[in-house]
């Protein structure tokens, strides 16, 4: 596979990876640098928001959703500055901080929330606490909490019928999966893909044939694991620290993985947003309802 980046531009920590087939537009977030961009036929734009930004999330409405440590917050996309409207407040929680974002086949919003570990000049903080937790968010802007004590949530996948979610703890290095219950509560957790020698378990792809590609942070690589968890091959990537992926293209083929610069260690293409045809269609994503 030949790796590219899609610009000359670094990030200090792109994720959220989002890819809109409605009209072929990327989004991702830059969660220390507090940026929200989006690449699309009409070019590059980025909007500077106060505070770190995880997440970055078109909407069925036409505007856009921000996932920031002070709540869940609505982004006019047609201003140059960032419009924000606050749309609702997950977690409340003092000194956490929003993660992992990804919308449901409902297009329901479902978050997973950490200690926050990024101080005010954007250097790291030490995690010294589970409080993270994993939240929905119906498009009307009410709020389930699913799971609670929790570490740093990162990958949220479903099942083609959406009763089962896979979701990752990456203080476990533990991928798990969930069954869904009819009434939305999330059943005892199973291990679905435990530690791994290349990294630790960041966000995740899942691919047509229901496999999932999953960025291991630290390992300079992606692991595609099978339906049932078991490893199937290992993606070298020109990058040291990979944070999440998403697949995109006019036939899905192409993916798209985000990655963090690891200061004055950074290599060439470190922070780069990489793009390369891996030859499997993935599965798209969808908007947010609301």
């Amino acid at each position: 596979m030949q790796w590219l980046p899609i610009s000359q531009q670094r990030y200090t920590l792109a994720e959220g990876p989002f890819l809109d087939a409605q009209d072929q537009t990327l989004y991702w977030a830059d969660i220390v640098g507090r940026l929200a961009c989006r690449l699309g036929p009409e070019g590059y734009r980025q909007w500077q928001l106060a505070e770190p930004v995880s997440a970055f999330i078109p909407t069925q409405r036409g505007d856009a959703l921000v996932t920031l440590a002070s709540g869940v917050y609505r982004l006019d996309l047609n201003s140059t500055e960032a419009d924000l409207e606050r749309f609702c407040v997950a977690d409340a929680t003092p000194d956490n901080r929003a993660n992992e974002a990804r919308c449901d086949a409902r297009g329901r919003l479902w978050l997973g929330t950490m200690q926050n570990n990024i101080a005010e000049d954007g250097s790291d903080l030490p995690i010294t606490r589970r409080s993270g937790g994993l939240f929905r968010i119906d498009p009307d802007g009410s709020v389930t909490q699913l799971l609670s004590d929790q570490g740093i949530v990162n990958t949220l996948l479903w099942s083609e019928a959406g009763d089962r979610v896979i979701c990752g703890d990456t203080l476990d290095e533990s991928l798990y999966t969930h069954d869904v219950a009819d009434d939305g509560r999330l059943l005892e957790r199973r291990t679905w893909a435990g530690p791994h020698p290349r990294g630790v378990p960041d966000g995740s792809a899942m691919d047509a044939e229901g496999y999932v590609w999953n960025a291991r942070w630290g390992g300079h690589c992606l692991l595609r694991f099978a339906p049932d968890g078991c490893l199937d091959r290992i993606i070298e990537l020109p990058v040291s620290h990979p944070t999440s992926c998403v697949f995109g293209g006019p036939d899905l083929t192409r993916l798209y993985v985000t990655s963090a610069r690891p200061g004055k260690s950074a290599a060439e293409l470190d922070g780069a947003v990489l793009m390369a045809d891996v030859g499997i269609a993935g599965k798209p994503c969808t908007r947010f309802a609301g």
